[in-house]
This record gives C-alpha cells, structure tokens and sequence, in this order.
C-alpha cells in the first residue's frame, strides 16, 4: 500500500464513531433513537456502559421512559438570534420521547447532569406550572406581545402529553388573553387540540408546522422512533386546514443522500393535504449530535454512511457543524444551494409560500390574575 492510500484509509478509520462496544444491546434499546448514552460533557467523570464480553447486560430489562416533574421558576424564553424569527419560546418539557437521532436539542441535557443520548429521550422533565407561569409573566406591567414559539427545542406534543395536557393548559391561557402563537411539531396529537386552535385561528393568532422529514415509514421509524407515522403527519395537516388553522410544512432536518431526494414528493403531498407554507433547515450536528447522528448511520445505512458525512462536511466548511449565524440553518456551497433551488422551485409550482404569515399582535389582552399584585387604587 503506497503512502497516500495509507493515509486515506487512516483518515477513514479516524472519522468512524467508537464501535459497538460503547452501545447498549439492541434488545434494551428497541424503540429508541441511540445506542449510546455516555456521559455529558460537563461531569467530572464519564461513565458509559458496554458489553464485556461477560453477558452481564443480559438479563436487563428494555428502557423506560422515566418522567420527573420540575418546578419552573420563568416560562418564557427569550433569544436575539438573528437566525430566528421569533425572541420568545416556551417550553414545557425537558428531553423528547421521540428520539429523533439527529436533534439538535439533545446537548442541552447535559446541563441537567444526563446523556444527550438515550437519557435525553428516556429521562424526560415536565413543567406542570407552565400554564400558570405563563398567565403571570403575561401579566407583568410593560409586558410586549410578540408571537410566542412552541417546539423549537422538543416537542410540546411527544407521547408525555396525552397524560400531562401542559401545551392544552397553555393554550387556553394564549386564547383567553388573545396572544399569538406559532407550533412547531412531529405529532399528530394536535388535533386534539382543534377547538382552542380554531378559536384563535379566527383572530389570527396561531399557525401550526408539521415537520415531514420523510415519507419513508421504515426510515422514519429507524430514525424518529417514537413520532407520528408521515401519513398521520400529512393527515393532521388536512384536519387542521378543514378547521380554519393555517399550517406550515417543514422539512427538518433535511439529510443529504439520505432525504434530500424527497423534497419534491413531501411538498406535493404537503399541497395536496392543505399546506399553506413551507420551510425548511439543513442537518445540524452540535456537539454530541454528531457521534449520535454518525452512529446510527452506522447500524441503520451504513452503505451512505460516507457519502452523507462528507455532503455535510462540504456545506459546513468540511466539519460536521458550523455554528456561524448566516450558514447554519442552511449550509453554504454548492450543494446547499442546490438544496436551496429545489426547495424554492418546489414550493412556488405548489403555490406554498416561503414567506411567514403575520400573526395578530393587536388583540392582546393582559391576564388580570396571575401571581403580580394589582394596584391598591
């Protein structure tokens, strides 16, 4: 093998995730995005369990999702980011239970002590005074009404809600003051959600996003373990579109040679169940995400496993991520201006529009309870 072989292959061996020794057995994590579960990055020591050899794992049950409820002292958010378009979120929970592999929210479970890996969508926290917070906060003296965002960090409605109804709580609280809202979500369980929705969808209020990733439901079950089939996705756009409710389709994340291929087909379909919108943002891989993402590309396509990586590396400046304000919702290059080019074509022929709604912001009502001591006179 002459020298630059050599060093080809040495370059390849280096960008494989850690093997399988590091992954817990497939039988304790059916149903789940990761295999892996290693320590956050802030503790002090870093503990990771993995098969010996001894078969000492083998005897342990699959795992489940554990929930531990948190007493919030704020609700609301706030950002300057310029690549957003809002500067207010809530979120109710902590971690997802959809375990989508490539979430670029999974790092911030390290700040609770816990795995970006299968911790993050294993052990989960949920807010159970978020609807009451947020009436308070609304009702501080100065307080500015601007469109609130719901899902940009996990999904308001993951399988936890059917139990806790926090986002239902939070949305009469929304409606009962006239406050707009934008959702962002994988499930289809907002359409439980309808009669609230409808009701401020008549003042402008609210919109919500359906984020399509793929119309593939092995892959999508592979990769978004535990969210709603694509078909309920694009049925949940249809129901909220019969009931008055402007809906947006996302792509998020779009993969390269692993998605990319489906972005004419998901925005036909979008169209034809009543989209109105449409966006997208490019694979991010963050810190953690990127051993996660590259792990699973192993045990799930490892036949695209380098095509994929180095697609990515060329719309990040031949890194897994960049995080430059400007690039890293979308990439640069020619192939993400590729992307680009599709999305946009696509969506024109289809009638959806690439440009965001205004919600309403002159309807808002201040709550007159909520925790803030009114005036003596």
């Amino acid at each position: 093998m002459n020298a630059p072989t050599q060093f080809a292959a040495a370059q390849q061996t280096a960008d494989i995730p850690e093997d399988s020794a590091s992954r817990l057995k497939e039988d304790r994590t059916r149903g789940r995005g990761s295999a892996l579960n290693k320590s956050g990055r802030f503790e002090p020591l870093a503990y990771e369990s993995f098969d010996d050899g001894w078969d000492t794992l083998e005897d342990l049950p699959p795992l489940q999702t554990e929930v531990q409820e948190e007493r919030a002292r704020t609700i609301i958010t706030r950002n300057s980011s310029p690549d957003l378009s809002f500067d207010r979120s809530i979120n109710p929970y902590r971690g997802c239970e959809h375990g989508c592999v490539y979430c670029f929210a999974r790092p911030s479970h390290a700040y609770m002590g816990l795995s970006p890996g299968l911790d993050f969508e294993t052990r989960l926290f949920a807010k159970p005074n978020a609807a009451q917070l947020l009436e308070r906060e609304l009702s501080k003296p100065g307080y500015i009404p601007r469109v609130i965002a719901i899902g940009t960090n996990t999904d308001p409605y993951q399988p936890l809600e059917r139990g806790y109804k926090l986002m239902r709580e939070i949305l009469e609280v929304l409606d009962n003051c006239s406050h707009p809202v934008a959702i962002v979500t994988k499930s289809a369980l907002v359409t439980r959600d309808i009669d609230i929705l409808a009701r401020m969808a008549e003042r402008n209020l609210v919109k919500v996003a359906l984020s399509v990733t793929t119309l593939d439901k092995k892959l999508c079950r592979a990769m978004e373990p535990r969210a709603s089939a694509p078909h309920k996705r694009l049925g949940a756009i249809k129901a909220l579109n019969a009931a008055g409710i402007p809906s947006l389709v996302m792509m998020a994340p779009i993969i390269p040679a692993l998605t990319d291929s489906e972005i004419e087909n998901i925005l036909e379909a979008a169209a034809e169940h009543g989209a109105q919108e449409a966006a997208y943002v490019l694979l991010r891989l963050p810190l953690e995400v990127s051993e996660l993402f590259r792990d699973w590309l192993l045990r799930h396509r490892p036949d695209r496993y380098r095509h994929v990586m180095n697609l990515i590396r060329s719309m990040r400046g031949g890194k897994d991520y960049d995080a430059k304000w400007g690039e890293r919702m979308r990439g640069r290059g020619p192939y993400a201006d590729q992307i680009s080019k599709r999305y946009s074509l696509a969506a024109k022929r289809l009638g959806l529009s690439l440009r965001r709604k205004k919600l309403n912001l002159n309807e808002f009502r201040q709550p007159q309870k909520g925790g803030v001591q009114l005036d003596l006179f």
